[in-house]
C-alpha cells in the first residue's frame, strides 16, 4: 500500500519540477526504481551530464547486487519471465518475496507479486503527476516519502522476522557509513553491513564446531 502515497509524490515533485507529466509513466515503465526515480527528478530539471546519471545510477541502485545473492530467481522459468523478474526486482518486491516461506513460492507466484506492483507503481506516478496540475507549486517534503516508505519496510521486517541483531547490524553500519562518508553512503553502507554479516556467519561457524 506505500506505493500509493510514494508514487503520488514523486508524479507530483516531477511534474513540479517542470518535467512533462508523461515522464512518470515513461520512468516507470523502462527504469523501475523508485529512489533513482526520484534522483532522476533532480538530475533531470538540473541538467546533469550522462556521466553523473550513470554514477549516480550505479551508487544508489548498487544495493540490486545484495538483493540478488539471495533473491530465488532459480524459482522463475523461461529467459523472458527472468529478465523481466530481474528489471523488476525492487526493494518492495524483494521485501515481500524474501519474508515468504521459501516451499510456499514459485516462479509464477513472484512474476505476478512484481507485475502488480509494477502496474501499481505506474499508476500511482501517473496519477500523481496528472492531479500536480491542480495543486500549488510549493509543497515540502515530498522527497521524504522513500525514505519513509524504507522505515516502513524495515519495520516490518523486523515484526515478521524477530531478527534483532540483523537490525542493530543495520543501524551500526549506517553510522560508520555517514562518519566515513556522505556522498557514498548507501554504497559504504551496504558494504559495512555485508563484512558485519559474513563475519556473523563465521562466527556462528566456529562456535558450532
Amino acid at each position: 500500500m506505500g506505493y500509493l502515497p510514494l508514487g503520488l509524490a514523486y508524479g507530483v515533485l516531477l511534474t513540479n519540477n517542470g518535467i512533462p507529466w508523461y515522464y512518470a509513466p515513461l520512468s516507470c515503465l523502462l527504469v523501475f526504481a523508485g529512489s533513482m526515480q526520484f534522483l532522476s527528478v533532480s538530475l533531470l530539471s538540473g541538467g546533469a551530464p550522462l556521466s553523473q546519471v550513470a554514477l549516480s545510477t550505479l551508487a544508489v541502485n548498487f544495493r540490486h547486487v545484495f538483493y540478488g545473492l539471495s533473491f530465488p530467481l532459480n524459482l522463475v522459468r523461461g529467459r523472458w519471465r527472468r529478465a523481466y523478474s530481474v528489471l523488476a526486482l525492487t526493494d518492495e518486491t524483494y521485501s515481500l518475496v524474501a519474508a515468504k516461506d521459501k516451499a510456499s513460492l514459485t516462479g509464477r507466484r513472484i512474476v505476478l507479486i512484481q507485475l502488480i506492483s509494477h502496474g501499481y507503481w505506474t499508476a500511482s506516478c501517473t496519477l500523481g503527476a496528472v492531479a500536480a496540475f491542480g495543486l500549488p507549486r510549493n509543497l515540502e517534503g515530498l522527497d521524504f516519502a522513500l525514505t519513509a516508505l524504507f522505515v516502513v519496510l524495515a519495520l516490518d521486517a523486523l515484526y515478521q522476522r524477530r531478527n534483532v541483531r540483523s537490525a542493530i547490524m543495520g543501524l551500526a553500519a549506517s553510522v560508520f557509513a555517514v562518519a566515513a562518508t556522505v556522498e557514498h553512503f548507501l554504497v559504504v553502507a551496504l558494504g559495512i553491513f555485508v563484512a558485519m554479516v559474513i563475519a556473523a556467519y563465521r562466527l556462528q561457524k566456529w562456535r558450532g564446531r
